[in-house]
């Protein structure tokens, strides 16, 4: 009988899965870099407990393009400065990524809050523009030149926190308890530059960053880096106080009921 593909894989098939992504080389993106300080009751009111706002209400974007050999990816993130524990890192609200591939992982391993969309990041001579954009709307977008070199970072590491949840198949509640991520990037820059220029933020229903408004740009750079991660979940959330804050992973929250009619799909 020819190999049934969605039968069980073996245990030596399944080990030299793991070995193969265990192994890959470093992988070197180029990205926008858009840091700003907001308004602090806005940032305080995206976070959901136990997150605690910093002592800087700060937002970041990523807007970054990587060069995988014939699978070129766009890959963004919009975040909010938090702390829990006495870690400080980034809350990411929402993470635009061009292909479904670099969403799969991301959201089920992790908790990452990815979505299909349209990342761009361009640069002619000196002039720079990077955008976020999804159902049509550019709702991040930066635009600037290129103003001189900056000294290289130290390799660093980063902390993202992630929620981690099934929403109930009744329709309410999840149907286990979350969990909130720690996830632990290990960053190496190999050229860095900064940008003078702004950033505009675009009204969207679907990814309403514009009401993190840009009170004072603190930071708006172009590297090339690349990054590690490796996460760890710390401790079960209650569910009753993140209910409140899972619209923010859809467009629309009532999707997450809409099966299709038995014998559908």
């Amino acid at each position: 009988m020819a190999r049934v593909r969605y039968g069980a894989r073996s245990e030596a098939e399944i080990a030299a899965s793991r070995s193969a992504s265990s192994k890959l080389p470093d992988i070197w993106s180029t990205g926008v870099v858009a840091v700003w300080e907001s308004d602090p009751d806005a940032v305080a009111a995206v976070l959901p407990p136990p997150l605690k706002p910093t002592g800087r209400p700060l937002v970041r974007a990523n807007i970054s393009k990587v060069d995988l050999p014939g699978y070129p990816l766009g890959a963004g993130s919009v975040a909010v400065a938090a702390e829990h524990g006495g870690v400080q890192g980034w809350y990411p609200l929402v993470m635009p990524m061009t292909h479904e591939r670099a969403l799969i992982g991301g959201r089920e391993v992790f908790g990452e809050p990815k979505k299909l969309g349209e990342v761009t990041v361009e640069r002619e001579g000196l002039v720079v523009t990077a955008a976020l954009a999804r159902h049509g709307i550019a709702f991040v977008e930066v635009r600037g030149a290129i103003s001189g070199d900056l000294p290289l970072p130290e390799p660093s590491q980063k902390t993202d926190f992630y929620f981690k949840f099934l929403p109930g198949v009744d329709g309410s509640g999840f149907d286990a308890e979350p969990v909130l991520v720690h996830c632990l990037r290990n960053e190496k820059v190999r050229k860095l530059e900064r940008i003078t220029g702004d950033v505009v933020l675009r009204e969207s229903m679907y990814d309403p960053v514009a009401d993190l408004p840009v009170r004072s740009l603190v930071e708006l750079t172009i590297g090339e880096k690349t990054t590690d991660q490796k996460g760890k979940v710390v401790e079960r959330v209650s569910a009753e106080a993140l209910l409140p804050y899972i619209h923010q992973r859809y467009d629309d929250p009532q999707q997450i009921h809409d099966g299709p009619p038995e014998g559908s799909a």
